[in-house]
């Protein structure tokens, strides 16, 4: 009895330990709160950040495809911003990680709109459909861009209305 108790007590000890060690490891802040005047911008002043998804209006999409679309791009666009742009990201996560729906007219406007984005730096992501539903397989629908500051996105979508 005393041997199977202190077996699990041993286990249980290791786990805590094994999670609490990981935790600190994978934290590069340490478990320290990161605030918005902590991340380093890069020389630039912005102070406002945002995701937006582009919807295109021609491929007749259901509100629920149009929702799982923007699921696939705002996932995709932000895990590339990790990358190319962490220190946006982290204060889009700060700020409260607004994100925006857009609608352009067709696939060629919303092409047009990631070459633009692309070339002010912002990071994209079209996303393409499988066909298993109500459009054709391979149908592009959504353009993801950012998070990014608002003076940038802008730049490129500030003409697009609201979806």
């Amino acid at each position: 009895m005393f041997d199977q108790f202190s077996l699990m007590i041993g286990i249980g000890l290791g786990i805590f330990i094994a999670y609490f060690f990981s935790k600190r490891k994978n934290d590069p802040n340490n478990g320290k709160e990161i605030e918005a005047k902590d991340i380093d911008y890069s020389g630039e002043t912005f102070d406002e950040f945002k995701m937006i998804l582009v919807v295109r209006q021609d491929l007749g999409m259901g509100k629920g495809k149009i929702a799982a679309q923007c699921c696939h791009a705002a996932v995709d666009v932000y895990n590339r911003a990790k990358k190319k742009h962490p220190e946006w990201v982290r204060t889009w996560e700060y700020i409260g990680c607004q994100k925006v729906a857009l609608k352009c007219p067709d696939e060629e406007t919303m092409l047009s709109l990631q070459v633009h984005a692309t070339a002010l730096g912002l990071d994209t992501r079209v996303i393409q459909d499988a066909g298993r539903t109500q459009i054709p397989s391979g149908s592009r629908t959504v353009l993801g861009i950012g998070p990014a500051p608002f003076e940038l996105v802008d730049k490129v979508t500030g003409h697009l209305k609201l979806l």
